[in-house]
Order: C-alpha cells, then sequence, then structure tokens
C-alpha cells in the first residue's frame, strides 16, 4: 500500500506566463514509513501538501493511492462554516465510514470546544478551528497522517494522541525545521526549485537542506 507521484508538475498564470512550482516530482511514500519534506519558505511545500492532500489537483502527472491519506493536519480547510463542528465530524465520520456517534464524542472529548461544537464552524476564533480539525484527523483511523509545517509534538494532549497514533500509522510531514525530521522520521526528502529528492540516510538530508 502507497502513495504515489507520478512526474507531477504545478504551475499557475501570472500577468506575463506562468509561475512553475512542482516539476517532474516523482514519489512513493510507502505505508507505515515516516517520511519528512524539507523545504525553504517558498519552495511549494504548501502546494505539494494541497497536491498529497488531494485539496489541488496537478497542472500534469498523476497521482495513485492504496491507502488512506489524512487531509493536511495543521491546514485549516474543507470545513462547512455554516454546519456546526459537530455536523462537520458526522459529514467526515460518514465519508470515511467511521461509527458517527464514537466520532463525534471523540471530538466533543479532545477538542474541548464546549457548546461552540453544537455551533457553526464559521463562528469559531483560527485556534477552535485548528483544535476541530486535529481532533477529527485523529478520530478517523488513516493510513497516513499528513501535516504541513510546525506541529507541537511535546507532552500536550495532542502530542501524546499524535504520538500513540504514529504507532499504528505513517506520516508525511512536510516542515523548514529538520529537529522535527529528526525527532519523528525515518526517510526524508528536500524540495528546492521545483525538484524532490530523497535521502534514505536523515543525515545526509539535514545536510543537504542545511546548505541551501
Amino acid at each position: 500500500m502507497a502513495l504515489e507521484l507520478i512526474d507531477v508538475h504545478k504551475s499557475y498564470p501570472m500577468n506575463v506566463g506562468r509561475k512553475h512550482v512542482l516539476r517532474g516530482v516523482n514519489a512513493v511514500f510507502h505505508k507505515g514509513e515516516r517520511v519528512g519534506v524539507l523545504g525553504r519558505n517558498g519552495t511549494g511545500k504548501s502546494t505539494l501538501v494541497r497536491i498529497l492532500g488531494r485539496i489541488e489537483a496537478p497542472t500534469r502527472g498523476s497521482i495513485r493511492a492504496s491507502m488512506s491519506v489524512s487531509w493536511p493536519i495543521g491546514m485549516a480547510a474543507g470545513f462547512q462554516g455554516a454546519l456546526s463542528g459537530a455536523d462537520n465530524t458526522r459529514f467526515i465520520a460518514r465519508i470515511y465510514d467511521r461509527p458517527v456517534q464514537a466520532t463525534v464524542d471523540y471530538v466533543e472529548s479532545f477538542a474541548e470546544l464546549g457548546e461552540y461544537l453544537h455551533m457553526p464552524v464559521n463562528t469559531y476564533s483560527s485556534g477552535m478551528r485548528s483544535r476541530l480539525g486535529l481532533a477529527i484527523s485523529l478520530a478517523v483511523e488513516f493510513d497516513c497522517l499528513l501535516v504541513d509545517e510546525a506541529l507541537a509534538v511535546g507532552d500536550t494532549k495532542f502530542g501524546r494522541a499524535f504520538a500513540a497514533r504514529l504507532r499504528n500509522a505513517g506520516l508525511i510531514i512536510v516542515t523548514h525545521q529538520p529537529s522535527l525530521v529528526r525527532q519523528l522520521c525515518n526517510r526524508a526528502a528536500v524540495l528546492d526549485r521545483g525538484t524532490l529528492t530523497f535521502y534514505e540516510d536523515l543525515d545526509e538530508a539535514l545536510a543537504t537542506y542545511n546548505s541551501l
């Protein structure tokens, strides 16, 4: 089981020509492995995350998936603002064929939103949206967790739950923080100038990234 990117290109129209962000990216992420993708600001990390999470389609190339991959944890997207947090949770539980009430109960306990769980998401602060998204991400048992940018995985409620989930799930984390990759990953890649290069040795990946 894996997630595979095949000759993926992504560009955006500009006033003159197009801006090319990803240029022929090829990658295979296998079930159970923990992969860190390092990239400086402006190198296309968020674009890559959106493509991996199926939020955005590539301009050219294809994606094949034989394992379930979460939406990007840490990226506030995908909620229906007019619906309550509870109704969004029920909707997602049905999509992923999860027990609806058990999923709502988990989110209610984990997110600690109180009465706001039953209010429209468009009334939430950014922090409340984040807590809702994190709780739902952990309530659905994905084969692979997709994480966008920095993640607080220390001795916090989420950090402990996240670490427990990683014992049974893979990880793709896209970040500019080498310390997170060293802490969480067993394989790494560097995104630079639109291309993605994989390294089996973490030290080599980190050294390459630090030299950019």
